[in-house]
């Protein structure tokens, strides 16, 4: 079982798989079904797969801003199946895999990426709140939706995931203080991909970990192997457990890697970060590989399976990316008009400037 961080420096990550896609000696499988097993990891091939063909895709210019999330697929999928539908997800901008788990349709996706103001329209049958740009910025947010399931005496659970950049921002601390003192219903999950952009994690830090910062807070914490998907499952499962009990909120802390560029847009991981850490990385703690030689060895996957559960979210991605390229392009001035339910004198003086300029061109 997990070992909850209490009021020490040290910490034990927490495995299950090595990266054989073994059972660490001493530890257990939790209780998931194979179906349930196999829908993790198709979901995690199926985020693999949909990130390379986005970077594609906005490299072909068809996509706007884009992410990477490859190398964090077990962060972001095993820890959402430990979840329910009802529990509400507070995402930041590289957590597109756990909003399409959690039910919003891959064409909203699209659409925010391309700067279209539906993109931040979330269906009403998906508890989640817009992916949010300003790092740490929904961390307060999620503390306090966690608040209000406690109070309302709701069996939810508000999720937060951020990088390992935003434990340097006010947010952050603000939020998990608030968190504890309250014993909102929440997770704080941070997945520590080791760099905030170009800054690695020794700058970010002087803490042993991320995860003993909850310590400070009087709240629960525990360091997590980010590419063990049943490491992140169980951790998360356990998280959850506890804040519906009423024990308080949880500080996760994923140990992962980035594999690609902080985003899209001419972010060079080259001039950072050297050829053999990246290697290191991509050949020996890949999170997809680890969990498929783990299925492998109990006989719940193949090389069929891989290949028809691409060729499906290609697919779909396909007709998602021709729907949303048919959608008629945004305006200035929708933009104007959508930031407040009463336009301020100044953004109107600015509407009309914009309008006049546009007629006279």
């Amino acid at each position: 079982m997990p070992k909850v961080m209490e009021l020490k420096q040290e910490a034990e990550m927490f495995q299950i798989l090595n990266e054989n896609g073994e059972i660490v000696e001493g530890q257990r499988a939790p209780d998931l079904s194979d179906d349930e097993l196999k829908d993790i990891y198709r979901w995690m091939l199926r985020i693999r797969t949909f990130d390379g063909r986005a970077i594609k895709l906005n490299r072909q210019g068809r996509l706007g801003f884009y992410a990477p999330m490859a190398g964090q697929e077990a962060c972001q999928i095993a820890s959402m199946a430990a979840l329910k539908r009802s529990d509400w997800l507070f995402p930041s901008y590289r957590d597109l895999g756990t909003a399409m788990f959690h039910g919003l349709p891959m064409e909203m996706g699209f659409l925010y990426s391309r700067g279209m103001k539906n993109g931040m329209k979330i269906p009403d049958d998906v508890n989640m709140f817009p992916p949010q740009i300003i790092i740490a910025g929904h961390v307060p947010h999620a503390a306090g939706a966690g608040w209000a399931f406690r109070l309302r005496e709701e069996d939810h659970v508000a999720i937060a995931f951020f990088g390992d950049g935003a434990t340097s921002e006010g947010d952050f601390h603000e939020g998990l203080n608030f968190a504890g003192v309250y014993d909102a219903n929440a997770i704080f999950f941070c997945q520590n991909n080791q760099y905030a952009i170009s800054v690695p994690l020794s700058k970010q830090t002087r803490s042993e970990t991320i995860a003993q910062k909850a310590v400070a807070y009087g709240i629960h914490g525990i360091q997590v192997d980010g590419n063990d998907a049943l490491a992140v499952y169980q951790a998360t499962k356990e998280a959850a457990d506890r804040a519906r009990r009423g024990e308080g909120p949880t500080l996760i802390e994923g140990v992962t890697y980035r594999l690609g560029p902080h985003t899209m847009a001419g972010d060079d991981p080259g001039r950072y970060r050297t050829k053999e850490e990246e290697e290191n990385w991509a050949s020996k703690k890949d999170p997809l590989k680890r969990f498929r030689k783990y299925l492998e060895s109990k006989n719940l996957w193949s090389d069929e399976e891989e290949e028809k559960t691409k060729e499906e979210v290609l697919e779909e991605m396909n007709e998602a990316i021709k729907k949303v390229e048919k959608m008629p392009k945004g305006t200035v001035a929708e933009l104007i008009e959508d930031v407040y339910t009463e336009t301020p004198a100044l953004l109107k003086k600015q509407k009309e400037e914009y309008l006049s300029w546009k007629e006279g061109k």
